[in-house]
């Protein structure tokens, strides 16, 4: 198998590389942080000493950072420099449309490959390699990438040229968070209305109102045991991190002139919740807020 050195060890990243060290992939991990990167040793990764000895010899790179400034500098100032000819990059941030299109396009100037990859599925499907990767590259680069990404998803799909997968996951993102919204406030009015939130589930989940938020990932306790609604909202995919997302959105709608007024509500919601104490939460957790029970510790 392939040596792959693995950057940015967060709540993510570091499911993904232990399940490429499951696969019986060399994994040479790095992270600024040192007891991320002693948790990816106990997974069975080869700490580096730094990006550029994680990189050095490496047949793949993946790249897990908070934001389009940091995979920059990260690919300049260490991987480039450092990589050998011909190395794939597999960037997994999720980062601006922008960043990845000048990364990649740097990257094959100076002859490596490189493809954006950004996940769907929070930090329990990257810990059982279940997550959905949006890939944009040029097609021989995919299907270079795609083998490596079937270690840590169960669905890996092309979305297009470099930057289309990180097009492809804002705008999901954005609809995530819209439909979320919508679905804290049917079951917030259904209360209200007096109706038995199991039943009000039962009865939406098989009508015309039936969306991931309500059947996969329903945000009030009960009708699905598993998610985190029953477990005190701990975060699988925290508020912080979908207004994340939701900025990215609005910034690209306003760079191309798209109309995303249910984008901006959500975003400004969001933000809303995070400004209370919900930043740390799932962000299905919006549903106190929605609901008039939320109460900031």
């Amino acid at each position: 198998m392939a040596i792959i050195a693995f950057i940015g060890l967060g709540n993510m990243g570091s499911g993904m590389a232990a399940n490429l060290v499951k696969a019986g992939h060399e994994v040479r991990a790095f992270d600024l942080s040192a007891t991320a990167l002693a948790h990816a040793v106990e997974s069975g990764a080869k700490a580096a000493k730094s990006t550029a000895d994680a990189v050095s010899g490496a047949a793949a790179v993946v790249t897990m950072l908070p934001a389009g400034k940091h995979v920059r500098a990260v690919y300049a100032g260490d991987v480039f420099p450092n990589a050998a000819p011909g190395t794939l990059f597999l960037d997994c941030s999720t980062i601006d449309v922008d960043s990845a299109r000048f990364v990649g396009k740097a990257a094959v100037d100076q002859g490596f490959r490189f493809v954006d990859a950004p996940v769907s599925g929070g930090v329990a499907a990257a810990a059982a390699g279940t997550l959905t990767f949006m890939v944009g590259g040029a097609e021989a680069d995919f299907a270079v990438a795609e083998p490596i990404l079937q270690a840590m998803g169960k669905a890996i799909l092309h979305a297009g040229d470099t930057g289309a997968g990180q097009a492809a996951k804002i705008c999901n993102n954005m609809l995530l968070g819209i439909t979320m919204i919508g679905t804290c406030e049917a079951f917030a009015l259904a209360e209200k209305l007096g109706l038995d939130q199991q039943k009000f589930f039962d009865i939406s989940s098989k009508a015309s109102g039936q969306s991931w938020s309500m059947t996969s990932y329903c945000p009030v306790a009960g009708p699905m045991p598993g998610t985190p609604a029953n477990h005190d909202y701990k975060p699988g995919f925290a508020t912080g991190m979908m207004l994340k997302d939701l900025k990215l959105a609005q910034d690209a709608a306003q760079a191309s002139g798209a109309s995303t007024p249910l984008g901006a509500q959500a975003e400004a919601l969001y933000a809303m919740f995070g400004n209370l104490g919900g930043q740390d939460l799932d962000f299905s957790a919006i549903y106190k807020m929605l609901n008039g029970s939320w109460k900031a510790d």
